[in-house]
Parts: C-alpha cells; structure tokens; sequence
C-alpha cells in the first residue's frame, strides 16, 4: 500500500519533516517514491513552515494512497493558507499561556491553604495554650482558698 506520510530530518531537538509518497512497507526515514512538500514545526514568525505540492498529493490519493493522520491534518490546515496557519498558531500560543496561568493560580491557591491551614493551627494552638493558662490560674485559685 502506498501512504503520504512525514520522514523525519533535521537535527537532535530541532526536526524537519519531509512529506513523501512511499512504500508502507519501507521506514519511515527510509526509500521513497516522491517527495511532494516539507514541514518544519520550529520555523520561525515569518518563515515558510509548510509548503505541500497540492497536484501531486491529489495525484497520489486519486491513485489509492492514503494519508497519515498527521499528514492529513496538515493537507487541511495549508488548504486553509497562510491566514488559517497563524490562526492555529495563535490559538495553540492562547492555548499554552491559559495553562500557563492556570498553573499559577493553582499555586497561588496551594499556598494560600497552607498558609490559612498554618494559621488555623497557630489560632488552635494560642487558643489552647489559653485554656491551659487559664486552667492552671482556676487550679491554683482552687488551691490557695483550699489551704487556709
């Protein structure tokens, strides 16, 4: 069977990817038939980050290959062009800092109980030293009228 698929390049930590036409029985980063477009995730603003060759891709799935997930998403996301490539970008970017701040406020709230727990228990404990204190001063009220 034949699929579309990406073959990984690039360095350690920065990848590249290669959309290509290729044997499924064949690696993933090994022969292939064509290469029909590129995907770099870690392009930068204003960089060229997924190019496909559209006549090619219809070719090969009107010839019964088959998309990978991965690749089918991004076939959807360039039909939509550029515009709807920044959309997704800045949705994933709002996505990450609303996890951001709902971290930090998951901390501010963390210690905001310890520090509301660590006062309940001061309040517990000046409120027990108090009864002791005030224990000791009836016990030994009860103890000087009892001795004359």
């Amino acid at each position: 069977m034949v699929v579309i698929r990406l073959s990984r390049g690039g360095s350690k930590k920065n990848p590249f990817y290669s959309l290509v036409v290729a044997d499924s029985r064949n690696r993933r980063d090994g022969r292939f038939i064509e290469r029909v477009g590129f995907y770099n995730p870690s392009a930068r603003a204003g960089a060229e980050g997924l190019r496909i060759d559209e006549a090619r891709t219809q070719y090969w799935v009107d010839n019964g290959a088959q998309l990978s997930e991965t690749v089918a998403r991004l076939v959807k996301f360039h039909a939509k062009g550029a515009e709807g490539m920044a959309a997704v970008k800045a949705k994933e970017v709002a996505k990450a800092e609303a996890a951001k701040e709902k971290a930090i406020a998951e901390a501010a709230a963390k210690l905001k109980a310890e520090a509301d727990a660590a006062a309940a228990e001061a309040a517990a404990k000046a409120k027990a030293d108090a009864e002791a204190a005030a224990a000791a001063e009836a016990a030994a009220a009860a103890e000087t009228p009892a001795a004359e």
